[in-house]
């Protein structure tokens, strides 16, 4: 039987270069960019017999600035926010928010007749109403035994 060293040490260096390299690509740049993620809005699905319906959290954008796209299998949701007010002072940049694009893709429990989709952006809620294909409508059926 061989001895192994163990080295807890290495495991949490190991550990912390992981979380930087996590906390390097969520944090802004120097140049004012953002890394492969600024924001993700949350989301809440609800399937019913007759549709899916889909809320999301996206405060702080007008409906002019949402790009949805819906497929009969997922919801594509993406956007950019953008800096409205900046304090400069001796060459500091504050801004208290977050802004950069962002983008969800949703997969739905159903498919769903996307040329019927219905939205409505009130309040930095999207909400779309989702009607399921006919098919998916009659998905349970009963079978005799004999």
């Amino acid at each position: 039987m061989a001895l192994v060293h163990w080295a807890p040490f290495r495991e949490i260096e190991g550990l912390q270069r992981e979380m930087n390299h996590l906390f390097d690509t969520l944090a802004p740049a120097a140049n004012g960019e953002t890394g492969r993620v600024s924001f993700i809005p949350a989301a809440e699905i609800q399937e019913t017999p007759e549709a899916v319906h889909l809320k999301v959290e996206i405060p702080g954008l007008e409906a002019k600035d949402l790009d949805v796209q819906v497929t009969a299998e997922a919801v594509s949701i993406s956007g950019e926010r953008r800096s409205e007010t900046r304090t400069e002072e001796k060459g500091v940049t504050r801004s208290e928010f977050r802004y950069g694009k962002f983008r969800r893709v949703v997969p739905l429990p159903a498919r769903v007749q996307n040329d019927k989709v219905e939205a409505e952006y009130k309040d930095g809620i999207l909400t779309l109403n989702l009607p399921k294909v006919e098919a998916e409508k009659n998905k349970v059926v009963k079978v005799n035994v004999a």
